[in-house]
Formats: C-alpha cells, structure tokens, sequence
C-alpha cells in the first residue's frame, strides 16, 4: 500500500492526506462527495455504462489540439474499465453553410497588418489628444480601458490555448458555435434595421422640439442638438452589440474546453484509483480526489475576458464621447455650453444601450427557454432520458440557446446597466459641479475603471493549483467564486475611499469626501447583502430551495404551489435593503456640508448616486460570475451528448448547479442595481422637464386623476410585458414540443442510436420563433410611454395644464419601476430555485433521477424557465429603458 501510494504521488505531482479507516466510506454533503460507491464500481469495470447501438457508423472526425499536453486520456478510461462508450454516434451537423464574422471585424481582418497597425495607433492619438484637451481623468480612465483590453487579451489566449478534448465533443462544440453565430446574425441584423427607424424617428422629435435657454445661451441649436443624440444613440447600440457578440463569442469557444478541464480532472481520480489498488469502500480520503479548482479556474477566466470587455466598452465608450463633445463644442470656451451642461447630451448612448439590451434579452431568453422547455417536455418527461441526451432533437437548440440568451444578452444587460448608472451619476454630477468646482462630474468614469482593476485581480486570485501540492478535500466551486468575490470586494472599498478623495474633496466641506464614501460603503454592502440574499432563496444547500424539493415528493401541484410561494416571499429581504440603502446614502449625502446659494443642502441624490455606483464597483467581477454559470451549462450538455464516463458529468453537474446559483445572484444584483440607477434616472427626467418648460418641476402629486391613472398604467404594463414574454416562450416550445415528437415517431431508430436526429431543424423552429415573438413586447415598452405622454399632453393643452403629460409619464415611470423590481425579483428567484430544487434531487436526494419527485420538480424548472431567463431579466432592461426614453423623448410630453 504504500509503496503504491507514493508512486501515486510521485507520477501525478500530488501528495494524498492519510484518512484513517473506520470501517466503510463516511458521509460527506452532495457538494463535496461526489464520488459515490456506484462510481467507483463504474471506474473499476464500465459494467453501469450504456452499451452500443451498433449500427450506426460515425463520420471520421480529425482531432484538434490546442497545446502540447494534449490530454490523451489513459487506455483505462478510453477503452477497457470505462466500457465502449466511444462506440456511439457522434457526429452532430453544421448550422450554417460558411463561416461567419461580423462585418466590422472583416473589414479589419482585410486590412494590412502594418496599415491596421498605424491606423490603430492614428486612433489611439486621436483619443489621447481629445481626452488630454478635456482633462487628465479622462486620458486616465481611457489608459485604464486600454489596459484591460490587453488583460482581456491575454486572457483569450490563455483559455483558446486549453485542449479541446476528443472529436466528438470538437464536433458538438462546433455545432453549438453555429448554431449561436447563426442566430446572433439573425437577431443583431433585425435590432440594428430597427435601431436605424428608431434614430430617424428622434431626429425628426428634435429638430422640431424646443430648446433649453442652457443650450440657447451656448448656440446649441436644434439640429446640433438632435444630431448628438442621433449619433450618441447609435453609438450606445453598436457598443452594447459588441458588448453582446463578445460574450457569445467567448463562450462557445470556452464551453468545450472547460468540458475537457472536467475529464482530465476525471482522469487524475482514476489514475490515483488504479495506481493505489485499494477498494473503493476502504479509501476514506479517496472522495477528495477530483480537482475542481482547474475546471472552475478556465470557466472564470473565460467569463472574466468577457466581463472585462463589456465593463471597459460602457465605460471607454462614454469617455470618448464626453472629450469628443466637449472639444467639438469648445465646451467652458466664452459663448459657448458650461462643462455642467455637457452630461445631458449623453442619453442618447444610454437609450441606445437599453434599446439593444432589452431586444437581445428578449430574444435571447425566448430562444434559449423555448428550446429549453421543449427538450425537457419530451425528452426527460416522455421519454425519460437524461438531460442533454444525444438523442434528443432540440438539445443542440438547448445548448445554443444558453450563449444567446444568458451569454450575449447579460452582457448586454449589464452594459446597459452600467452605462444608465453613469450617465445619470454625471448628470447629478453636474448640478453639484455648479455650486462646487471638484470632479463630481467624472467620477463615475474613474470608479468604473477601478472596478476594471479590482475585478481583474479578483479574477486572476482564483488559481487552478491547490497549495502545498496537497490533494485536499473537494472544494465547493461557490466557496472558490466567492473568495475571489472577497479579494475583489476588499480592493474596492479601498478603490472607492481613494477615488472619493481624489474628486470629491472641496475646501468648503472638507469632510463632505468621507461622507460620500460611506455612501459607497454602502452601495457594496448592498451588493454582497444582495448575493447573499439570492443564494440563501435559490442555493440548494439552504433551506428554502430543500423545502421546495422536499415539495415535489407530494406531487407536481404542490411542488408549484412551493415555488411560487418561495418566489413571493423572496421579494421581502431585498426591498427592505434597497429601502436602507436608498434612505442611508441619501441622509450622509444631505449631511455632508455641501449647500447650495440659499444654504440648502444638495449632496442627497448625488449620495444616492455614489451608492449605486458602489454597488456596481465590482460588476466585472459579477458579470464573470454570470458568465460562469451558461459556459458550465454548456460543458455539461458536452460532455453529455459526446457519451463521456459518468465520472466527468459528476463534475460538470456539480459545476451547472453552481452555476444556475450564480446566475441567480447576478440578477439579484442586477435588479437592485436597476432599482438605484432608476431613482436617479427620474431625478435627472424631472430636473429635464423643467429645464424645457422654463418652470420648477419637483413634485408629483398622484391625488390627480389622470396622475394616478398613469401609474395604474406603468403597473399594468409590467404585468402585460411579463405576460407576453412568458407566453412567447411557451408558443415557441409548443413548436418544438411537436417537431421533437414528430421526429422520435418518423424516425424510430433515434431511441436505439440507429438514426440520427436532425437538430438544424428545431434550430431552425426556435431562431425564427423567437424573432418574431419578441417584436411584441418590445414594441409594448417603447411604445408605452410616448403615447402616454402625448394623448396626456393633448388633454392637458385643452385642459389648461400644459405640464400634464410630462406629470402623468413621471407617475407611470415611478410605479413601473416599483412593479418592475418586485416582479423581477419574484420571477428571478422562484425560477432559480425550481431549477436547483431539480438539481438536488438529481444528485439523489428524494428518490434521485426518475423517481416520482424529480417528475415533479421537472415540471417545475419547466414553469420557472421562462421566469428567470426571459420574463425576468428583461424586466431588469425594461425599467431602465423606460427612464432612458422619457428622458430621450421628454420634449414630445411638453
């Protein structure tokens, strides 16, 4: 035994804890003992493992290996103790006939190296001259934007470096590349010929709308002023689309090779198994032999790069375009627009984003829930095969979908978020910088680039080695995730005290600086309350999700009943948080000395700002987290449809559970940054509107009928755009559910691995459905408040209150924001927890996969997709939109 041991250790470059015997394997939580006694007989002889159809000869396929380590699994695992697993068919079909790159990036593909080299470096000047005209934070939030791109760089070569694995997971791999390539086409093609009517319809609003005597007295004219915001709105939406390709491209390249982390970690366990000789039942320390930390390290870095470019588009994307109209204007030069003045020209980027974002997460989400939906409703539930079975015709569409829909869309999302929430901290910013020469107005920009920084390191802290070369215990990969989420959320508090400092310090409050780091103090501490509180209502190791699971064994209408109630109550904790921290950030900013000419106080909302932006300081970092979980998914469906041993799906399973509480925590965090960053933005419409009517515009009184009308109308509209989302989904998976049956009744050998599905077509089904499903609702949330407020505006001309429109579109604002956040809390949490409800039972809980609870808890997840990936999420955009276009379209209520 021991000379066993050591030359275990010796060959594989660990040392193994010595566990004392007592007798039989000990018990050990889901998370952390993975290894069953069912396993390790399957590791030690194949005999549990499926055998093969026989008939169907697959298509030679050649290999493909990134780097020099190659992981060729060992003889064991390929062949003789794992079974003839690799005699399944796998070959699996091209969704699209050439390759495809968007246009932009063949353009730049096409040009010469040496030509693209100095036109980089003529544009890189051009942006450091106008950012060192406006002023030295901009030329230090621009080379920090620089540098993360070179991180994110890096990065792309590190994971792309990884192996691939095997052919047919290349194959599978590929075909999920297609499918989403395909798509994003598709879609980004039908939002880009929207954006373009939606641009000539704002031009034509602000060439005939009136002035502001702001931008009279600086010769602003009007079609100055419509075409910056015609050219700032396209701007806000090729960015957001760039943001929502990169996270798509990232992870259908990132998918299979976390796939492969997870069988070479697989393939360690067996080796220390054959190399040590020992029984399974007699290796008390043997059920820490999987090595999740690598696996879970090419995920992060994976969602990292991605997150990095999404924050560093938003923030870059606003810099460039504040030192291109501030040197374009001659912006504080005698005659012409005060620097304080200079924000409100950005909103159209704003809209822009959340015009893009609320189309890509509808779509997205209608996608990747529809096929979801069909595949489980067939597969799992008529025909009883597992979850991502090769032989299931809508599990490529599955697997597609998770890239559109929780890829690309939640970038968007979170870019759409970040941009709102600078925008409108730079616009509070400047009316302090009126009363207060500091840099209120840039100091959103520097707080974002340090979130670059800090989420870097946070990112990069996660290592793929354990310490002292020790083979330790399994470690859950949330604990792995949540200590880079420490080291980041540290560098931030001490990120945002500096940059307070910097900025915000004025001989007239000198104290005001600490103030308003206490306001950012909060802000983080909202966010971490808020992770926290969604992984306590949708982790499975907490109470609520079990007492969901413990449910289903009753039935599937009390499982229903459970979720639902779970959904309801969960939208308590984060209220209250949002209610303290709003009260909280607004009471240090009124107190921090700052006043106005009359010695008001006027740091209240500029607190409540700071604190928004707090919350957000480490949203790369949570974007990396959201990213995780879709490529986790992802790896799974790989490894499951290219038939690997059981050993390699137990990790992937552990790492999707993982992952569905990680996306979970990132809507929360993205609610409640929406809710922060909505107050705000109806402040900055408010202080629009009365900039135009040339009258003080500070309250809402919603005694008034019509009033009171408009916010039964905002809530009503949340109602009805969840409504229609969830009811897309179900039509489109209606279409899938039949041409799933249709094909296992046409074609009979599928169930045998006789005949081969056809994926492309349930493809197909769902790209088209989900296009033209979310035409609808989209059209609901623009649509809505422009006709509100000009039928009220009309009313209010014969009425004789010309500001009725703009105070009916404010009350439908406020109260679809209120409806908005607790909707999405309520649809993002109970989806959350029906999903992993699900997964613990399919870990063995309850009767394990098969039994009458896990029918139920199919059931379920199946109501609770469109919840939290479709309805929910784009609430999220659709609140945030609502207050960009009202102050995009302010002049049509006047």
């Amino acid at each position: 035994m021991t000379r066993r041991k050591k030359e275990a250790e010796s060959q594989l470059g660990f040392t193994t804890l010595d566990t004392p015997n007592k007798g039989g394997i000990q018990e050990a939580s889901a998370l952390h003992c993975m290894l069953s006694e069912s396993l390790w007989r399957r590791l030690g002889s194949g005999g549990d493992l499926p055998q093969s159809g026989g008939e169907y000869n697959p298509y030679p396929v050649a290999r493909r290996v990134n780097s020099s380590h190659g992981m060729m699994i060992d003889d064991d695992m390929e062949a003789g103790s794992l079974g003839p697993y690799h005699d399944r068919p796998r070959t699996f079909p091209n969704m699209r006939t050439k390759p495809y790159t968007p246009l932009i990036f063949r353009i730049l593909l096409g040009i010469n190296v040496r030509v693209l080299f100095i036109l980089l470096l003529l544009g890189f000047g051009a942006i450091f001259y106008m950012g060192a005209s406006t002023s030295p934070i901009i030329v230090f939030v621009i080379s920090i934007c620089i540098l993360s791109f070179l991180v994110s760089i890096y990065l792309t070569k590190w994971v792309l470096a990884k192996d691939e694995g095997p052919p047919e997971m290349v194959q599978i791999a590929d075909a999920i590349r297609d499918g989403a390539e395909g798509f994003f086409r598709t879609q980004y093609g039908s939002i880009s010929k929207m954006a373009m009517l939606l641009a000539l319809v704002i031009l034509c609003i602000y060439l005939f709308r009136n002035t502001t005597p702001q931008q009279e007295s600086s010769g602003v004219g009007r079609s100055t002023s419509a075409y910056i915001t015609v050219a700032a709105f396209l701007l806000g939406a090729l960015c957001s689309g760039i943001a929502g390709y990169v996270g798509m491209w990232v992870s259908v390249r990132a998918n299979v090779r976390v796939s492969s982390a997870a069988r070479r970690s697989a393939r360690e366990a067996l080796q220390v198994i054959s190399l040590l000789s020992v029984p399974a039942k007699t290796m008390t320390g043997s059920l820490f032999l999987y090595n999740t930390k690598k696996v879970v390290q090419v995920a992060t870095r994976a969602g990292g790069l991605s997150a990095i470019i999404v924050v560093g588009m938003a923030v870059i994307g606003i810099a460039v375009l504040y030192a291109t109209f501030y040197v374009w204007l001659g912006v504080d030069s005698p005659g012409s627009m005060k620097v304080t003045d200079l924000p409100l020209l950005l909103v159209g980027y704003g809209f822009g984003a959340s015009f893009v974002a609320l189309f890509a997460q509808l779509g997205g989400g209608i996608y990747t829930k529809a096929a979801d939906v069909g595949a489980d409703l067939v597969g799992k539930v008529e025909q009883g095969i597992p979850e991502d079975d090769p032989r299931n015709p809508a599990v490529i569409a599955d697997l597609v979908g998770d890239n559109v829909g929780d890829c690309a869309a939640r970038g968007a999302d979170l870019f759409e978020s970040i941009a709102a929430e600078i925008i409108s901290a730079m616009i509070l910013g400047g009316t302090m910088a009126q009363h207060y020469p500091s840099g209120f107005i840039l100091f959103p920009l520097v707080v974002h680039s340090f979130d670059l920084v800090v989420s870097s390191v946070g990112i990069f802290s996660i290592r793929g080695t354990r310490e002292s070369g020790v083979m330790a215990p399994i470690e859950d990969p949330m604990t792995i995730l949540q200590k880079g989420y420490s080291v980041t959320i540290v560098l931030a508090v001490v990120a945002f005290a500096l940059s307070t400092r910097w900025l915000l310090y004025t001989e007239q409050a000198p104290s005001a600086w600490f103030n308003f780091a206490l306001c950012g103090l909060v802000g983080i501490i909202t966010a971490y309350v808020f992770v926290w509180i969604t992984k306590y209502y949708t982790d499975y190791k907490h109470e609520p999700v079990r007492t969901l699971a413990l449910s289903s064994s009753t039935g599937h209408g009390t499982n229903i009943i459970a979720g639902v109630s779970l959904g309801l109550e969960s939208t308590a904790l984060p209220v209250l948080v949002i209610s303290v921290a709003i009260i909280s950030a607004y009471w240090l900013g009124q107190t921090c000395g700052l006043v106005d000419e009359t010695g008001n106080p006027i740091g209240g909302l500029f607190g409540t700002a700071v604190a928004t932006m707090g919350m957000l300081s480490t949203a790369a970092y949570i974007l990396t987290m959201d990213m995780f979980g879709p490529i986790a998914d992802n790896a799974g469906g790989i490894v499951e449809m290219s038939q690997q041993p059981e050993s390699v799906r137990e990790i992937t399973d552990v790492l999707d559970a993982v992952g569905n509480t990680t996306k979970a925590t990132t809507k929360g965090f993205a609610i409640g940054s929406a809710a922060l960053a909505s107050f705000l933005l109806f402040s900055a419409y408010m202080d629009e509107v009365a900039a135009f009517a040339h009258q003080p515009f500070k309250q809402v009184d919603i005694a008034v009928p019509e009033v009171f009308v408009g916010g039964l109308l905002g809530s009503m509209l949340i109602f009805v755009f969840s409504a229609w989302a969830c009811s897309a989904v179900g039509r489109t998976a209606q279409e899938v559910v039949n041409e799933v049956r249709r094909q296992f009744i046409e074609r009979p050998g599928i169930m045998d691995y006789k005949e081969k599905p056809d994926y492309g077509r349930c493809v197909a089904i769902v790209a088209s459905a989900s296009l033209r499903e979310m035409i609808k609702p989209g059209a609901l949330a623009i649509i809505s408040p422009i006709v509100v407020g000009f039928l009220f505006r009309i009313l209010g001309y014969y009425t004789g209150h010309p500001l009725l429109g703009a105070k009916v579109v404010a009350s439908l604002l406020m109260f679809a924001t209120v409806a908005g956040i607790l909707m999405a809390l309520f649809l993002n949490t109970a989806g959350g927890a029906w999903d992993n409800a699900k997964k613990y039972i399919e870990t063995g809980a309850l009767g394990g996969k098969g039994s009458d609870a896990h029918k139920a808890a199919v059931t379920g997840d199946t109501v609770g997709d469109p919840f939290k990936d479709t309805a929910g999420p784009s609430l999220h955009v659709l609140i945030k939109m609502l207050a960009t276009i009202t102050l995009v379209m302010a002049p049509v209520f006047l």
